[in-house]
């Protein structure tokens, strides 16, 4: 048994429409759980009425969504560059870039060679995973 939502999935290749259908139903399903203790009435009408108490059971008794720690993995992490403690832009460095890395990174960026000029660089403080800060 699938529950019998009502949603037109563009056109294209039945593979991709299946797979596209399949990702709104359980989109909406993890929705409707987590919306359930906010809203818990409305969220139980619209369980049984697009279909999935008769697949899954009450939504009282529904498992929690779980968390897959491989999907939440980033390639790539945003840091914040400072110089003099003062924010002055951002840039993207690989999860795994070494500290060495991410100062080369920094020192090359052109908000830090406009703003440090040809002052020298008096330390470099790396925060992992969150800022640079570049002190003259």
């Amino acid at each position: 048994l699938e529950p019998h939502i009502a949603v037109t999935i563009g056109s294209g290749d039945e593979l991709f429409g299946n797979i596209r259908r399949g990702a709104v139903i359980e989109s909406l399903g993890i929705l409707l759980r987590v919306l359930y203790p906010v809203a818990p009435h409305i969220a139980c009408a619209l369980w049984n009425e697009l279909g999935y108490a008769t697949k899954y059971g009450d939504l009282l008794d529904a498992d929690w969504p779980k968390v897959e720690p491989d999907a939440l993995r980033q390639d790539e992490i945003e840091l914040v560059i400072q110089v003099n403690g003062k924010l002055r832009g951002n840039f993207m460095v690989p999860a795994k870039a070494t500290r060495e890395d991410v100062e080369e990174l920094a020192r090359s960026h052109e908000a830090v060679m406009r703003h440090v000029g040809t002052a020298p660089i008096k330390k470099v403080i790396v925060v992992p995973g969150r800022l640079v800060n570049i002190v003259v």
